[in-house]
Protein backbone atom coordinates (compact mmCIF):
# COMPACT_ATOMS: atom_id res chain seq x y z
CA UNK A 1 0.00 0.00 0.00
CA UNK A 2 2.90 2.43 0.51
CA UNK A 3 3.93 2.18 -2.94
CA UNK A 4 0.52 3.01 -4.54
CA UNK A 5 0.09 5.74 -1.63
CA UNK A 6 3.13 7.29 -3.34
CA UNK A 7 2.42 6.67 -6.78
CA UNK A 8 -0.94 8.04 -6.49
CA UNK A 9 -0.14 12.41 -6.59
CA UNK A 10 2.42 11.49 -9.68
CA UNK A 11 -0.64 10.04 -11.42
CA UNK A 12 -2.82 12.51 -10.64
CA UNK A 13 -0.60 15.31 -11.87
CA UNK A 14 -0.31 13.34 -14.99
CA UNK A 15 -3.74 13.10 -15.78
CA UNK A 16 -3.94 16.77 -14.89
CA UNK A 17 -1.55 17.68 -17.37
CA UNK A 18 -3.02 15.53 -19.74
CA UNK A 19 -6.07 17.32 -19.56
CA UNK A 20 -4.25 20.91 -20.03
CA UNK A 21 -2.51 19.76 -23.13
CA UNK A 22 -5.64 17.95 -24.51
CA UNK A 23 -7.55 21.73 -24.06
CA UNK A 24 -4.84 23.25 -25.46
CA UNK A 25 -4.37 21.05 -28.33
CA UNK A 26 -8.31 21.52 -29.20
CA UNK A 27 -8.00 25.12 -29.06
CA UNK A 28 -4.65 25.07 -30.95
CA UNK A 29 -6.80 22.99 -33.75
CA UNK A 30 -10.08 25.30 -33.57
CA UNK A 31 -7.75 28.59 -34.21
CA UNK A 32 -5.94 26.77 -37.29
CA UNK A 33 -9.28 26.65 -38.04
CA UNK A 34 -11.31 29.76 -37.99
CA UNK A 35 -8.02 31.18 -39.37
CA UNK A 36 -8.26 28.86 -42.78
CA UNK A 37 -11.92 29.85 -42.59
CA UNK A 38 -11.29 33.59 -42.63
CA UNK A 39 -8.91 32.98 -45.16
CA UNK A 40 -11.01 31.46 -47.54
CA UNK A 41 -13.77 33.85 -47.08
CA UNK A 42 -11.20 36.89 -47.70
CA UNK A 43 -9.98 35.48 -50.93
CA UNK A 44 -13.62 34.65 -52.63
CA UNK A 45 -13.99 38.63 -51.88
CA UNK A 46 -10.26 39.00 -54.07
CA UNK A 47 -8.35 39.83 -50.97
CA UNK A 48 -5.30 37.86 -50.55
CA UNK A 49 -3.00 37.70 -48.47
CA UNK A 50 1.02 37.51 -48.84
CA UNK A 51 4.29 37.37 -47.04
CA UNK A 52 4.66 41.64 -48.91
CA UNK A 53 1.42 42.10 -47.22
CA UNK A 54 -2.28 42.57 -48.62
CA UNK A 55 -3.25 42.46 -52.22
CA UNK A 56 -6.39 42.97 -53.37
CA UNK A 57 -7.75 41.95 -56.52
CA UNK A 58 -10.38 43.73 -58.66
CA UNK A 59 -13.29 42.05 -60.47
CA UNK A 60 -12.09 41.57 -63.91
CA UNK A 61 -14.74 43.24 -66.54
CA UNK A 62 -14.63 42.72 -70.03
CA UNK A 63 -14.14 46.02 -71.77
CA UNK A 64 -17.09 44.83 -73.79
CA UNK A 65 -19.52 44.68 -71.14
CA UNK A 66 -18.19 47.63 -69.52
CA UNK A 67 -19.05 49.73 -72.40
CA UNK A 68 -22.43 48.35 -72.92
CA UNK A 69 -22.89 49.31 -69.00
CA UNK A 70 -21.76 52.73 -69.45
CA UNK A 71 -23.97 53.16 -72.91
CA UNK A 72 -27.02 52.24 -71.30
CA UNK A 73 -26.63 54.28 -68.33
CA UNK A 74 -25.75 57.31 -71.24
CA UNK A 75 -29.08 56.33 -72.93
CA UNK A 76 -31.00 56.15 -69.96
CA UNK A 77 -30.23 59.69 -69.25
CA UNK A 78 -30.97 61.13 -72.76
CA UNK A 79 -33.78 59.75 -73.19
CA UNK A 80 -35.17 60.70 -69.79
CA UNK A 81 -34.20 64.37 -70.31
CA UNK A 82 -35.94 64.26 -73.67
CA UNK A 83 -38.97 63.32 -71.88
CA UNK A 84 -38.97 65.70 -69.53
CA UNK A 85 -37.36 68.24 -72.02
CA UNK A 86 -41.25 67.28 -74.21
CA UNK A 87 -43.34 67.30 -70.85
CA UNK A 88 -42.43 70.45 -70.12
CA UNK A 89 -43.27 71.97 -74.09
CA UNK A 90 -46.46 70.23 -74.02
CA UNK A 91 -47.37 72.00 -70.08
CA UNK A 92 -46.15 75.76 -70.27
CA UNK A 93 -47.57 75.90 -67.19
CA UNK A 94 -46.21 73.61 -65.49
CA UNK A 95 -42.33 73.08 -64.63
CA UNK A 96 -40.44 70.22 -65.38
CA UNK A 97 -39.25 67.99 -62.58
CA UNK A 98 -35.46 69.32 -63.26
CA UNK A 99 -36.61 72.90 -62.35
CA UNK A 100 -38.45 71.63 -59.25
CA UNK A 101 -35.73 70.43 -57.51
Amino acid sequence: MGAIGTLFPLVVLFLIVGAVAYVGYQIYLYTNELADRGLNKMERKNVVLTKDGMKVGVKEIRNEEYTDRTQRAFVKAWTLAEEDKANAQRRPGKPSRSATK
